[in-house]
């Protein structure tokens, strides 16, 4: 399943390159997807020829968040099938934060929800191409943040704006996450690979423990404030996807028409 649904290779030079691999649903996030990218990360942790992990999507986006069909599927057992799922995010970002060797996405197309969005945020950089698109998305569909990213994305760019931008859900451009701190660099759409390959390359010539020292030591309580949050965000995503709001937000995704949220 880890084979199908997230890709990994690892080259001679130690550069891994971990691939979400739905391209049909946007790389939408649902319980073996999320089982198989905690999997892949996992095979990272126990390689220690590995010194640097690169994750990108396959297809037209990054990743578009959760698999917002599948959840709506689910009906009144939302709240359990979510529990599953965000306990797997949860596994899956504490296993990337942990991971002791520089963590480099590649965006392109949207990054969205606690699945594109969450995973940028929990990156060590982010380079993206000039008509990549960022979301938080959460709210929108009568969520909450999930990922980590109520932790990460204050720390990235600011609490005002971290706020403004889970709230108001804004579609950002790849200059403006470049402008508030979010990203490390923008590229012309078609040098996105040529990019990644030189930036995961001078990993390769350093020395691995010094990295992965310092890697610890710059998330030190950042990485420990997200493992806290982790199972907190977990519990608030379960218990507003019982509400007759969340059930709308989702019909209205996929629908493509405003919701109409009622409070209930």
């Amino acid at each position: 399943m880890a084979e199908q649904l997230v890709l990994l290779d690892v080259a001679d030079d130690g550069v891994a390159r971990l691939r979400l691999n739905r391209p049909e649903a946007a790389n939408g996030m649902n319980v073996p997807f999320l089982q198989a990218l905690h999997a892949v990360i996992m095979q990272c942790h126990g390689n220690p020829a590995i010194r640097a992990v690169v994750i990108t999507g396959e297809g037209k986006n990054f990743c578009a968040g959760g698999d917002v069909r599948t959840f709506a599927s689910k009906g009144e057992a939302l709240p359990d099938y979510l529990r599953e799922a965000t306990a797997w995010l949860q596994l899956a970002v504490d296993a990337l934060l942990q991971l002791q060797v520089p963590v480099i996405a590649g965006v392109h197309g949207f990054a969205a929800g606690g699945g594109g969005f969450g995973l940028v945020c929990a990156s060590d950089f982010v380079i993206a191409t000039e008509s990549a698109k960022f979301m938080s998305g959460a709210v929108r569909v009568g969520m909450a943040p999930d990922a980590g990213v109520s932790v990460t994305l204050t720390q990235l760019v600011g609490l005002r704006k971290a706020m403004e931008i889970v709230l108001t859900n804004p579609t950002l451009s790849a200059q403006q996450a470049l402008d508030i701190g979010l990203l490390t660099k923008v590229v012309p759409d078609d040098q996105l690979g040529d990019e990644l390959t030189s930036f995961a390359a001078q990993f390769t010539e350093m020395a691995p423990k010094a990295v992965g020292a310092t890697k610890r030591l710059m998330w030190g309580g950042v990485g420990a404030g997200v493992v806290q949050r982790l199972g907190e965000e977990a519990r608030t995503v379960a218990e507003l996807s019982g509400t007759a709001d969340s059930r709308e937000g989702l019909a209205a995704v996929i629908e493509r028409r405003p919701p109409r949220f009622t409070g209930k």
